[in-house]
């Protein structure tokens, strides 16, 4: 039995954007104002996909939607450079919180016990230390998350990930825009 413990939905306002020329890693594409992606690959240079390449425009991030699960998408997530999860994007949820199964996988530790609150109600989690998490083209370094005892199966991405930015989901991926200093 699936037990997904701290999902809250918050109203996602999307916007629709002039043509716009998107560079993750080394994908090349344009996305028309009907949401496709036209590959230009042919024009962006030598076409390799490293994902080590940091992306050429910082003004976004694009996280590719791998499915949905009860209308939440999920994202491929890479933990430490080497351990990939699928995880639910989860808008409500303040931290990114991983299964157990997962934290002795990847040898995260628990270095602290913590009484969580979620919508269902408080229950005993703990904190763990990574060294990296990245999806799509965004990473971050040195995350504190939440392992819990009281779920199976997904993991959560939380705010803790992509909480500086404006998140925009549409149909195949959620596009992430860094927040100005001038909006807060």
């Amino acid at each position: 039995m699936n037990k997904l413990f701290g999902i809250v939905f918050l109203a996602v306002v999307s916007f629709s954007y002039p043509t716009t020329q998107i560079l993750a890693q080394s994908e090349c594409f344009m996305q028309g104002n009907d949401g496709r992606n036209i590959d230009l690959s042919r024009l962006c240079g030598d076409g390799q996909n490293n994902t080590q390449t940091k992306p050429r425009n910082p003004n976004f991030f694009s996280l590719p939607i791998k499915r949905r699960i009860g209308g939440t998408p999920t994202v491929d997530v890479t933990f430490n450079g080497k351990h990939r999860y699928e995880m639910l994007f989860d808008t409500g949820a303040s931290s990114t919180v991983i299964t157990a199964d997962m934290a002795e996988a990847m040898g995260v530790k628990k270095e602290r016990e913590i009484a969580a609150r979620t919508a269902g109600g408080i229950v005993t989690a703990y904190l763990g230390r990574i060294t990296s998490l990245e999806s799509g083209n965004l990473a971050q370094k040195n995350l504190v998350i939440g392992i819990s005892d009281h779920m199976d199966g997904l993991g959560l991405l939380g705010q803790d990930f992509f909480g500086n930015y404006d998140v925009t989901i549409k149909k195949d991926e959620i596009v992430l825009r860094p927040r100005s200093a001038s909006k807060k």
